[in-house]
């Protein structure tokens, strides 16, 4: 009963752990989508510094780099869904 604890308990920590980290880098990619929307839709004309904007997509690209060494599907995929959707979003404001 107690090796059945530790299991239980050493899997609650990992999935927690992996969904922390999941969960910050969706936060970090939602971090410039109502500036550019609002920029986008005419409200504001004020983008974000772009030292906050390089450290941002700095850190979301070391957190790419090291889900793609760890081979850790899950963050390839979010990072890479949310590289796109960024980008996107920048060429729209770019291009508009």
């Amino acid at each position: 009963m107690k090796q059945y604890f530790a299991i239980v308990k050493d899997r609650i920590s990992t999935v927690s752990a992996n969904s922390i980290g999941w969960f910050a880098t969706i936060l970090m990619h939602c971090a410039f989508i109502p500036n550019i929307i609002s920029v986008l839709l005419g409200v504001s004309d004020r983008l974000p510094s772009i030292d906050v904007v390089v450290f941002v997509w700095g850190g979301l690209f070391l957190m790419f780099l090291r889900a793609t060494i760890t081979r850790d599907v899950l963050n390839i995929i979010t990072g890479g869904i949310g590289f796109f959707i960024q980008a996107v979003l920048l060429a729209m404001v770019v291009f508009k």
